[in-house]
C-alpha cells in the first residue's frame, strides 16, 4: 500500500515504514538502543530526504526513550538533579545545532553534512562495539574475569561550580555535565539521534556515575532534548512529517515487544557482534552512496524557501 508522505514528497510503502519502525524496535529491545542512529540512515536508502530523517526519525527516539524511563523510575535508578543539569545543557547545545542545521540548508550542504556525519560517527561506534564485542567472547572462552576498574579523582573532580547529586553519589562540577549534554543536543539537532551512544560512556568514564543509574538519567535527558528538537524542525523548517513518524512509532512498539523476547534467549555478546555489524555496514552503505556516481548527474528539485 503506497502512501504519500507530504512533507518528505516521496511515495512510499506503508509496510515497508512499519516494517523499518519494527526492525529499529527489534534492535531496541535487542540491544536497549533507542536506533535513532540507525532509523535515519534507513530513511535515507529509501528515498526520503535527510532534513526530513532527521527531524522525523527524533519522534521515535523520544518513544522509545519514555517507555524506558518509566521503567527506570519504578526501580528509582534515575538520578533527577543530573538529567536536569545535562538537559540545560542539552536544550543549549541543540538550538545551537538547530541553527547550524538551518544555516546548512541556506547553502545547500545540509545533505552532505548529516551523511558524512553518520559515516564517521557510524564508522567509529561500529568498530569500538565490534573490538569491545570479540574481547568479550574471548574472556568468555578463556573463563577470565575482565579487571574492575574502581573510580578515581581525575581533573574533572577540581573543576569549580560543584553540586552533590545524590542518587549517583557524586559531588562534583556541573561544568562537565553541561558540556556533554550540550554535544548530545548538538548532535540530536544535526543528525536526529538521541546521543545514548554518546552519553553512556561520557557518564561512566568521564563523571564516574554507577551503570544503575546511568541508562535511565540518560533517557530522562533524551526524552526532552529530541522533543524540544523535533518541535524546533517543525517551527523553523517545517521538515517533521507526522505520516511518517506515526508509522515508525507505531512498528517501533511492536518491533521492541518482539526484539526483548528474541533478546532474552539468545547470547549477549553475539548480539553485541551482529549490531555492530550491522552498524558498520550502514556505515558502508552511506560512504558507497557518496562515493558511487550516480545513474542521474542532475535533478530538479523544488527548493523550500
Amino acid at each position: 500500500m503506497q502512501i504519500y508522505l507530504p512533507i518528505a514528497e516521496v511515495s512510499v510503502s506503508a509496510f515497508l515504514l512499519f516494517g523499518i519502525g519494527g526492525l529499529v524496535g527489534i534492535l531496541s529491545g535487542l540491544f536497549g538502543v533507542g536506533g535513532g542512529f540507525l532509523i535515519t540512515p534507513l530513511l535515507f536508502f529509501i528515498g526520503v530526504p535527510p532534513t526530513v530523517a532527521v527531524a522525523t526519525g527524533a519522534n521515535q527516539v523520544v518513544a522509545s526513550s519514555i517507555s524506558g524511563v518509566l521503567a527506570h523510575l519504578k526501580r528509582r535508578s534515575v538520578d533527577i538533579r543530573m538529567g536536569v543539569v545535562l538537559l540545560v545543557g542539552g536544550l543549549a547545545g541543540s538550538a545551537i545545532g538547530i541553527w547550524v542545521f538551518n544555516l546548512l540548508s541556506r547553502l545547500g550542504q545540509i545533505d552532505l553534512t548529516v551523511q558524512l556525519a553518520y559515516v564517521l560517527f557510524l564508522g567509529l561506534i561500529g568498530l569500538l562495539m565490534l573490538q569491545e564485542s570479540v574481547r568479550a567472547m574471548r574472556r568468555a572462552r578463556s573463563g577470565t574475569a575482565p579487571r574492575v576498574k574502581r573510580h578515581h579523582h581525575t581533573w574533572v573532580h577540581n573543576l569549580p561550580l560543584k553540586m552533590k547529586f545524590r542518587t549517583s553519589g557524586l559531588f562534583i562540577s556541573v561544568i562537565p555535565p553541561l558540556i556533554v549534554g550540550a554535544f548530545v543536543g548538538l548532535l540530536a539537532a544535526i543528525m536526529g539521534v538521541g546521543g545514548g551512544f554518546i552519553m553512556v560512556p561520557a557518564m561512566i568514564y568521564l563523571l564516574g556515575m554507577p551503570t544503575k543509574v546511568v541508562i535511565g538519567t540518560s533517557l530522562f535527558q533524551i526524552i526532552f532534548v529530541t522533543s524540544f528538537t523535533t518541535f524546533m524542525h517543525a517551527l523553523t523548517n517545517q521538515s517533521v512529517d507526522l505520516m511518517l513518524a506515526l508509522l515508525l512509532i507505531l512498528g517501533g512498539v511492536v518491533g521492541a515487544q518482539v526484539g526483548t523476547r528474541i533478546g532474552a534467549r539468545l547470547n549477549a555478546e553475539q548480539l553485541r557482534v551482529l549490531l555492530a555489524l550491522l552498524v558498520l555496514a550502514v556505515c558502508i552503505k552511506i560512504a558507497l552512496d557518496l562515493l558511487i556516481e550516480p545513474n542521474e548527474l542532475y535533478s530538479l528539485a523544488k527548493v523550500k524557501s
